[in-house]
């Protein structure tokens, strides 16, 4: 078995079914399905039942823990020779593993990660939170990519590693949020070799909602902060752009009461190239338009999460800690 490709799930059963009836259009074969469901009130036992004369696929069922201990438990029963992360909220297009394992061949790698788009069924407000992540105008030349303010560092929606890398770097840790960053983090730090493999695309959900987006986002700021403590040096000065967008817009805006409404030119540019970029994206305004509060709330909840963990882990030094840990998953 060369792949095996492992999927934490919680409360997603018609996600999972979307997902693993992708899987079953897969050029190439040679892999299995590891779904781990993860302490859920609505398991999604009877979705895999009607995918086992299509698929070579295992379920198995612990206690909630969070996805690092899902993907965890599912990699000790994994007999690939490379892993393969995704979320339950992905589909794959036909052609993924045959990438995957195109790229492989090509050039070697000890870990991978791909890059995630919009479907064309997928919601206005996904479709603007998509663009939001991963436009270069927001976090997306933080995260990585094709254009990149920092190097690539895989995300556990779309990853892929050596199963003996795994093993050795011990999984995913027990953070609760970062700890995709984490173990990239930990790849690097042990010489093993990292690349993206851009056409290993993936399409992603990502959140329903502005509100889910923001719990989302304001968690990823935090937990930045909590990488830097367990990495030092891993903390660039382009992390905290969110933060300065954070300050900066307040600021713009008390200038522009308190002296010019000119002060409020580079906040009227800004949203204007986000409107045509996402406009032009997705070919429609309505995306355009939805794609200014998604970036509003990705850059401020970010922010805000980067401040607020910076002065409770520096200041305060306090422990290690996350927010809506309530409504994780979710």
């Amino acid at each position: 078995m060369k792949y095996s490709i492992i999927i934490p799930v919680y409360n997603r059963p018609d996600e999972v079914q979307e997902l693993l009836e992708s899987l079953t259009h897969q050029r190439y074969t040679d892999f299995e399905v590891i779904i781990v469901e993860d302490g859920s009130s609505k398991p999604c036992d009877s979705v895999v039942r009607q995918f086992a004369d299509k698929l070579q696929i295992q379920y198995l069922s612990k206690s909630n823990g969070g996805p690092s201990a899902a993907r965890n438990y599912g990699a000790a029963q994994a007999q690939g020779q490379y892993f393969i992360v995704l979320d339950s909220d992905c589909v794959v297009p036909e052609g993924y593993l045959a990438e995957v394992d195109r790229e492989l061949s090509k050039q070697p790698c000890d870990a991978w990660g791909g890059p995630d788009k919009a479907d064309s069924g997928f919601t206005p407000i996904q479709k603007a939170i998509s663009y939001s992540m991963t436009s270069f105008l927001t976090t997306g030349g933080i995260r990585g990519g094709k254009q990149k303010l920092d190097k690539f560092y895989p995300r556990s929606f779309n990853m892929g590693l050596k199963a003996e890398v795994y093993r050795k770097l011990g999984g995913f840790s027990n953070m609760r949020f970062g700890e995709d960053i984490d173990l990239s983090l930990r790849i690097f730090e042990q010489g093993y070799s990292c690349r993206l493999f851009p056409e290993a695309w993936v399409w992603h959900k990502r959140r329903t909602d502005f509100r889910k987006f923001f719990r989302q986002v304001i968690n990823s700021g935090i937990a930045r902060i909590n990488l830097e403590m367990r990495h030092p040096g891993s903390l660039k000065l382009v992390h905290a752009l969110p933060a300065c967008f954070t300050i900066g817009v307040p600021l713009l805006i008390i200038l522009a009461i308190v002296w010019s409404p000119w002060w409020l030119a580079p906040l009227g540019l800004y949203i204007l190239l986000l409107v045509i970029g996402a406009t032009m994206r997705e070919r429609s305004l309505h995306v355009g338009l939805l794609a200014v509060p998604a970036a509003f709330v990705q850059l401020g909840g970010y922010g805000m999460g980067f401040l607020w963990a910076w002065w409770r882990r520096y200041v305060l030094h306090q422990q290690e800690f996350g927010a809506f840990s309530k409504t994780f998953y979710k």
